[in-house]
């Protein structure tokens, strides 16, 4: 078992070979949670097109995802009349305007192929940054009052994120912490059971004395947590499960840790799943070796059946030995 990585590393290895040697693209691929992308050169071999599209992407764009994405591409993010047919956003990438020097080019590769967390991005960086706003004022409040009575908890706009069918992510934040909640559905029973394991074992895990610093990591079962069952049509169940993260100040301290904070969490979702079906194959290949050696003890405890002999006599008669 692997942590997946955060890039998509067709993008990345088809850029690395491009700009070595610019050539004609036409490619088509998904990656998680149904993000579709598409990589071509539709006028010459030595500009190239990607196109992505999600199906969150009008929950992005309320939450700044177009003005981040203007501000991290800057010069190749392509407008919105620009962009692709049945795509929600385009990159225009001209091979003979990128940086020679290797360091600076495989930057850009690298910052291109995070294209899609980038987008996802926003709305994390958003509460982050509203979480310092109310940090402020609260403190601000407190220092007004003068007394032993903390003023009232200060929370931000509940932002929700409908990144897959069934699914969403809920961020919102408070004065000092950022609570981020993900709602996953399990279709198998079979996925019922590792599930529930292995988000147990994410709640259990803080309990180690290493792990102090972690995030901490709440799990609910059919109802949803307090912080968003006010909203209306939340699904409770045996298949729905419903996983909380809460995030404080040093956990997205500076920007670097706020973007590896951010590229973690929100795989979150396809890593649980990946690892289920990583444990059920596995289970399935140890049932598979059981039942063969089984059958070999099974094959070796068969009688074996006598055979009557011939044999001949001096004289060449033939007689049969029972």
């Amino acid at each position: 078992m692997i942590l997946l990585e955060s890039h998509n590393v067709i993008v990345h290895d088809v850029l690395t070979d491009r700009f070595e040697k610019p050539s004609r693209a036409d490619i088509q691929f998904v990656d998680y949670d149904n993000v579709r992308f598409h990589l071509s050169t539709p006028d010459s071999k030595t500009v190239l097109l990607l196109s992505m599209g999600i199906q969150c992407w009008p929950d992005l764009v309320k939450y700044g995802a177009r003005d981040h994405l203007e501000k991290t591409f800057e010069g190749l993010l392509l407008s919105q009349g620009e962009t692709e047919p049945e795509y929600d956003v385009s990159l225009r990438i001209d091979l003979e305007q990128i940086p020679q020097d290797p360091e600076s080019r495989n930057a850009l590769i690298d910052k291109i192929a995070h294209f899609k967390s980038t987008a996802m991005s926003a709305p994390f960086i958003s509460a982050f940054e509203e979480q310092a706003s109310l940090q402020a004022n609260y403190k601000d409040a407190a220092g007004a009052q003068q007394m032993d009575v903390q003023p009232q908890e200060a929370k931000g706009d509940l932002k929700v994120v409908k990144y897959r069918e069934e699914e969403a992510i809920f961020i919102q934040a408070s004065h000092d912490r950022v609570t981020i909640i993900f709602s996953t559905v399990f279709k198998d029973e079979t996925d019922r059971v590792y599930g529930r394991v292995f988000l147990q074992e994410f709640v259990d895990a803080r309990k180690l004395g290493s792990l102090q610093n972690a995030p901490q990591v709440r799990y609910s079962n059919r109802e949803p947590p307090l912080e968003i069952r006010h909203l209306p049509g939340l699904k409770n169940g045996e298949d729905w499960g419903y996983v909380t993260f809460v995030l404080f100040p040093r956990h997205f301290a500076n920007p670097a840790q706020a973007l590896a904070t951010i590229n973690r969490i929100q795989l979150f979702r396809d890593y649980l799943h990946y690892h289920i079906k990583c444990s059920k194959a596995y289970m399935h290949s140890r049932m598979r070796y059981r039942v063969a050696e089984f059958l070999k003890i099974l094959n070796r405890a068969k009688p074996e059946v006598a055979v009557p002999q011939e044999k001949k006599t001096a004289s060449g008669r033939t007689f049969r030995r029972q």
